[in-house]
């Protein structure tokens, strides 16, 4: 699911207005978030579209030019061998398929004593359900809010992990590290795609700018990942009182604290990004 902002960010960055037209609309969201608490509904804009959909919409609009590269980009394993993907949480996510009984253009959000749901429709019928934590159909039997809303299918779930993941170093001789491979995020911000894109932004500009703005490339990612970090925190103090959702708030602080160590060893920001340009700060 993208939200507006992402939505018009790639849409400038592709020059292409009318990207996305045809996608899913979600127009409102449900949010029933910490113990006892009862849902209360939000205006919303975004769509839905799936991984390949979307690389596909994006990909036909690339350069066509290729030429010998001096650089590596790094966006899936293996990593490099000078690398350690550091991991603070243990949270898997399921995502299943669903049929709907509700509204279509209604996602909904509820979190539970050892985990939360996440409904997302992608068309007048159907839609996702993303659990994390427990089983799904644990977390359906305790859901008040959004176990209404759906019909399982009966097709198996698959599962991915739902935690907060960066490498280190997140760059290397003539190589940086960019997308899921850099790095990923829990899915419950809903930030993942946009800030891939900004990494791919920056990524470009400090190879047209040179090795001497690696250092700006990693500290810039870093500082993402703190303020995702801290972002997470927030959700999680107010998700729930239980254990699960105490071990991932001491995993979320563990995160911060490396992250809080890595920042003291770069001095402030020497670079500035001018839309796709990478320009010196001036004194």
């Amino acid at each position: 699911m993208l939200g507006g902002a992402a939505i018009s960010m790639i849409r400038d960055v592709f020059a292409q207005s009318g990207l996305f037209a045809n996608c899913h609309r979600i127009r409102k969201r449900v949010v029933a978030w910490g113990p006892e608490a009862q849902p209360f509904t939000l205006d919303h804009s975004a769509i839905v579209i799936s991984e390949r959909e979307l690389l596909a919409s994006v990909g036909s609009h690339r350069p066509t030019s290729r030429r010998d590269a001096d650089w590596t980009i790094i966006t899936s394993r293996p990593l490099p061998e000078s690398s350690i993907e550091h991991h603070f949480g243990s949270r898997l996510a399921h995502a299943l398929p669903v049929a709907l009984k509700g509204s279509s253009d209604t996602c909904w959000i509820e979190s539970l004593d050892a985990g939360w749901l996440f409904l997302i429709p992608n068309s007048e019928k159907a839609g996702w359900l993303l659990a994390v934590g427990a089983e799904p159909e644990a977390l359906l039997e305790e859901s008040r809010v959004i176990s209404p809303q759906l019909t399982l299918t009966g097709k198996e779930p698959s599962a991915f992990p739902a935690h907060p993941r960066i490498m280190h170093p997140l760059v290397g001789n003539n190589w940086v590290a960019c997308g899921s491979a850099a790095m990923a995020f829990d899915p419950l911000c809903g930030d993942g795609t946009a800030n891939a894109v900004r990494e791919a932004i920056l990524a470009a500009a400090v190879i047209r700018h040179g090795p001497e703005a690696l250092s700006h490339y990693e500290t810039r990612l870093i500082a993402g990942f703190q303020r995702h970090l801290a972002t997470c925190m927030g959700f999680y103090q107010s998700g729930g009182v239980g254990p699960w959702w105490q071990a991932e708030l001491a995993a979320l602080g563990k995160g911060l604290e490396w992250c809080a160590v890595q920042s003291r060893t770069y001095g402030p920001y020497r670079y500035q990004l001018k839309g796709f340009d990478l320009l010196p700060v001036l004194p």
